[in-house]
């Protein structure tokens, strides 16, 4: 059996939230959110990542993928260190590299239509431009993700939480990324639908060999 790939290695990860303003400085008081995380992420693998709220999941999620600035540590992604990267470089990385959040509402922009908020990272990135090829591509990610395609031009505030949290995750996957990080992605959401949401993520990482770190404060 083939071994499998390494895609992402956290070394020694730190994120500090300094007390006062400016840039944290050693020394300084502040908030320890994420000290010292090393962990590896192989191809196709699911890593939970469990514990009490509010002690620091999301911030490490979050630094992971660069919507936080670490304050010290690495990131290796592919190889590649992605604290290293500038802003247009994130930018490409980020078609390989997706987050699902918490609240599947505040989310998603409420004066977009379901189609726009899905089609808008396909043009963002040059895959597509607006034409007949990309309203199949949406429509046809909406059917997989469990939403008939002839919602896609409702608002977000006119589906249901499960619904709404199906919508993020067939965003998450529009660029048809190979890690993706699941922040309580299930923890809004009645028990009855939470399962359906699991399966549909299984069912997606079993088709594309997507890796999770998936986050939650309940162990079940």
């Amino acid at each position: 059996m083939a071994e499998k790939r390494k895609i992402l290695e956290v070394k020694n990860l730190k994120k500090y939230f300094p007390l006062k303003k400016g840039k944290y400085k050693e020394g300084d008081p502040c908030v320890k959110a994420v000290d010292d995380i090393t962990f590896d992420l192989y191809e196709g693998e699911t890593l939970g990542l469990v514990g009490e709220s509010g002690c620091g999941k999301s911030t490490l999620g979050r630094t992971i993928i660069r919507l936080y600035e670490p304050t010290s540590g690495e990131v290796i992604f592919e190889g590649e260190d992605v604290a290293k990267k500038s802003r247009k470089e994130m930018r490409a990385l980020r078609e390989e590299m997706q987050f699902i959040f918490q609240d599947p509402y505040s989310s998603l922009n409420p004066r977009m239509t379901v189609f726009n908020i899905l089609a808008e990272p396909l043009i963002a990135h040059g895959k597509f431009k607006r034409g007949p090829e990309l309203d199949a591509y949406v429509k046809n990610l909406m059917d997989r993700c469990g939403l008939p395609s002839y919602y896609c031009y409702r608002y977000p505030h006119q589906f249901s939480g499960g619904q709404r949290q199906r919508i993020g995750i067939a965003r998450s996957l529009a660029l048809d990324p190979s890690f993706i990080i699941c922040d309580e992605p299930v923890s809004a959401l009645d028990v009855s639908i939470q399962s359906q949401i699991i399966n549909l993520m299984k069912d997606m990482q079993e088709e594309k060999n997507i890796s999770y770190i998936f986050i939650s404060h309940d162990l079940s």
